[in-house]
């Protein structure tokens, strides 16, 4: 057993440094890893100003800051072949204690299969479960559970899961489980029922599960809405939201005798980042707060649990502009109603001028210029296209987002992943080892340690 706080080789634990009072001698019965993906910096501060601006609150990760709750990091997120991450091989730095080559689960560059820190987990009789705002099958859960070459093999991960035997499912991705979207028509449905899960497909659903069997929940086909355009349109209100999954997760996991793993993820955070989409990227944040609170209030009563909050990398570097008005400006933004994703698959090829600026007006109260709604509308006319890793349509998120800079001082350095260095923090027993700077990798060797789990700087690797 470990209980020496040294993990191995790792670098984690500062020189002579001792184990806080609060928590020393006890190790974590639970651990619940919470993930902003593809949060920089500028959308991390961003969201709490909103709050302040425009709620008149601090938001929960700020305050818990202010409070002097948690231990606090910044981190390398750097994979195997490059300094600027993806989500596969960000997450599998966590999930397997490697670095990994980009687009890859946790295989070594030299083919060996690390077991999954989810796994370990369950051989050593906890439950585990992950909950997200996009598919359930996507880079970053999956990087917590399974072995891959390719982060896209999502039928095949969702397949891999119900092998797996987890006990908490919950997210989107509809199309790698149903029958008659899945390419091989097999129903995974009727595998997961047959194992002894219960499926549930809507938000209210959740209301009535059983707490003696592993769920599966499922919410839609791809990823869950954004969560501002879910607030607005009452006909996607029975998605759950992330701090509702996060509600259920705990207390479906939190009577079992050897404890629980949880990882919490806010997927579509990294998606309107891709997008320069500020209304998505701030509201889902935000959601990501609220499922912080859900945690820490468990965590603080419980005593007994490791809470560690961060991100996976950075995304596109959003932050606000000096000027005269920027604090006017940002709170325009208070003003927007939907998402840039809904707004621009608003607006239709035979729109006149008029038209299209009625829109704006009427989803964000911007007003256009002739030549800025011109020029919008070209887009639509096959003049002009926008790529994007999540734009699928092309539509024109870039240009965009730059007429919106103009009355809300945002601004973005690209529509991709950064290598920046990320916010890192922990609550709870293990929380007290954490040095000011760390890579990835080490926290799934903190995880371990944490638990009182055996402990070896070079994972434990799945002989094939």
């Amino acid at each position: 057993m470990a209980g020496t706080g040294l993990f191995g080789s790792s670098s984690l634990v500062a020189p002579g440094h001792e184990r806080n009072d609060h928590f020393s001698g006890r190790y974590a019965k639970n651990i619940i890893f919470l993930i902003s993906d593809g949060m920089s910096t500028g959308t991390l501060a961003m969201a709490d100003l909103y709050a302040q601006q425009i709620l008149g609150r601090k938001s929960n990760w700020m305050k818990l800051y202010q409070e002097q709750k948690l231990g606090r990091a910044l981190m390398d997120t750097a994979s195997a072949s490059s300094i600027v991450t993806d989500s596969a091989a960000a997450s599998s730095a966590f999930g397997g204690g490697i670095r990994v080559k980009n687009g890859v689960l946790n295989i070594g560059a030299d083919g060996a299969f690390h077991l999954p820190v989810w796994q370990k987990f369950k051989k050593a009789g906890k439950k585990a479960g992950c909950v997200t705002t996009v598919t359930i099958t996507h880079a970053t859960p999956a990087g917590f559970c399974v072995n891959a070459a390719k982060r896209n093999a999502e039928p095949d991960i969702a397949a891999t899961y119900a092998e797996i035997g987890l006990d908490i499912l919950m997210g989107g991705g509809d199309e790698f489980f149903n029958p008659d979207k899945r390419a091989d028509k097999k129903d995974l449905y009727k595998v997961y029922e047959q194992k002894g899960y219960q499926v549930i497909k809507d938000g209210p659903g959740l209301r009535n599960i059983q707490k003696n069997k592993p769920l599966l929940g499922v919410f839609g086909t791809g990823a869950l809405p954004y969560s501002i355009d879910r607030i607005n349109n009452a006909g996607l209100q029975n998605t759950p939201t992330l701090a509702e999954m996060t509600t259920v997760a705990i207390d479906h996991l939190k009577d079992h005798t050897n404890g629980f793993v949880l990882q919490v993820e806010a997927g579509k955070v990294d998606w309107a980042a891709h997008a320069n989409d500020i209304a998505g990227l701030i509201h889902d944040q935000l959601a990501f707060d609220e499922a912080i609170k859900v945690a820490m209030a468990f965590a603080e009563k419980d005593g007994n649990t490791l809470v560690i909050i961060t991100t996976d990398h950075g995304n596109a570097n959003p932050g606000t502009i000096y000027d005269a008005d920027a604090t006017k400006k940002f709170n325009s933004i208070s003003q927007y109603r939907y998402t840039n994703e809904y707004l621009l698959n608003g607006i239709k090829p035979d729109f006149n001028l008029q038209q299209t600026k009625d829109w704006v007006y009427e989803v964000n109260k911007i007003r256009l210029a002739d030549e800025e709604a011109r020029h919008l509308l070209s887009f639509y006319k096959g003049i002009e296209k926008e790529e994007g890793l999540y734009n699928y349509k092309k539509l024109p998120f870039k240009f965009y987002s730059e007429i919106q800079k103009k009355h809300n001082a945002v601004g973005w350095i690209s529509m991709d992943h950064s290598g920046d260095y990320v916010e890192l923090a922990m609550y709870g027993p293990g929380s007290e080892w954490l040095k000011p700077f760390v890579k990835n990798t080490d926290l799934h060797y903190l995880m371990l340690e944490a638990a009182g789990m055996e402990v070896k700087q070079s994972a434990h690797v799945i002989h094939t």
